[in-house]
């Protein structure tokens, strides 16, 4: 048996995270993934960072900034981002969100058509104008996934890639040791990231984690010219311009699928590759030309009300249970600090974070997932 101090089970950008946020305490960590580091959606994402709606907003806004300086990695941080509207429904409702901001002290500017197309030069007239977030960004998943896991072992922490947590050995309350097929890894604690692999596991403490899994698609275009503000969402998409100048955009509609303990069976190409680029093209017409010249599929995992999950168990009491519901790239180094905060001290340090708590699923429905539509196509 090895030893650790804490071992997450995870490699995305949140058991990362939570890991270098511990080495950085001078914890000993382990991360067990079941396949590559990042290779769910870690790596197949937007990479933005505006998640206003969270407590953990503003330690995300704080970290970003720092982060190629504290990793000592590229993560290819961008800041601002603008947001499309290409109905007057939408136009109705960004104003909305941009008097909110207003109110909360968040830099904010209304932009009309032709200060979209100022911004966003690839933008066309068919839209009714736009919201210029003067906070948040994006970064490079790819890019930042590389970042934390090299990071994390600059300060001695282990990742051990290809290596799917079977299960949990268990004394007095508390995990002692996290099995996989090969080996036996002794803990004092234990950090659960697993995405849609959360249920199964958990399920071995009796404990009930409320997760839907789906596929996220995404796909990439040719290099465009560079747009001075690279960040833009709109017309249900998320995505962002390369520092190559490529456009990398996802959205729903969501497949929703079922997940084994390994992962889904299979990445197939789906007919929303098509509605992707459609809507991309409506959205930034001036880059409609453009092909598309690769596309891929990760799968994020959804709670019942769409928040993360971040909660330490009190049985087992040394467990943290850590999902982020389709915005765990961009909460990252948030995420990960609070999860350090509660594996060390019980509690968060810089916000309250009760509203993440698994408890507040308590009286869920059985049927929840019927209940939204949330089920997968037979």
């Amino acid at each position: 048996m090895s030893g650790s101090e804490v071992v997450i089970v995870g490699g995305g950008v949140t058991g990362l995270s939570a890991g270098w946020w511990l080495a950085r305490s001078g914890v000993k960590v382990t991360v067990l993934d079941k396949f590559i580091v990042g290779w769910e959606a870690s790596g197949r994402n937007g990479g933005g960072a505006s998640h206003y709606q969270s407590p953990l907003f503003d330690e995300e806004q704080r970290m970003w900034p720092q982060m190629d300086e504290l990793l000592g990695y590229p993560t290819e941080h961008q800041k601002e981002r603008v947001i499309i509207a290409m109905t007057e429904r939408q136009w109705e409702q960004y104003r909305f969100v941009a008097e909110r901001h207003h109110r909360l002290g968040h830099p904010v500017e209304v932009l009309d058509v032709k200060q979209v197309q100022e911004a966003v030069p690839l933008a066309g007239d068919n839209c009714f104008g736009g919201v210029h977030y003067k906070f948040g960004g994006h970064a490079n998943p790819q890019r930042s996934v590389q970042a934390y896991a090299w990071a994390l072992q600059d300060l001695g922490g282990q990742i051990i890639q290809h290596s799917p947590v079977t299960s949990f050995e268990t004394a007095g309350g508390k995990v002692t040791a996290v099995k996989t097929a090969t080996a036996t890894y002794g803990c004092d604690a234990v950090v659960v990231a697993a995405g849609p692999q959360i249920p199964q596991l958990m399920a071995q403490f009796g404990i009930d984690i409320p997760l839907a899994p789906a596929r996220a698609e995404m796909i990439i275009t040719e290099p465009a010219p560079m747009m001075p503000i690279g960040g833009v969402d709109g017309h249900k998409l998320y995505g962002r311009q390369t520092m190559r100048g490529n456009l990398a955009y996802g959205g729903g509609p969501h497949e929703w699928i079922d997940v084994d303990a390994t992962g889904p069976k299979d990445r197939p190409s789906t007919p929303l590759m098509r509605n992707l680029a459609s809507r991309l093209a409506e959205l930034l017409p001036k880059a409609a030309h453009l092909n598309i010249i690769r596309s891929w599929a990760g799968v994020i995992e959804n709670s019942p009300d769409g928040r993360p999950i971040i909660d330490r168990l009190t049985s087992p009491d040394n467990v943290v249970v850590a999902s982020m519901s389709g915005v765990g790239f961009g909460l990252s180094p948030a995420s990960g600090h609070a999860i350090r905060d509660l594996v060390i001290d019980g509690a968060c340090s810089f916000a309250n974070i009760d509203i993440l708590k698994l408890s507040r699923f308590d009286n869920l429905e059985s049927d929840w997932r019927e209940k939204r539509g949330w089920m997968p196509i037979s």
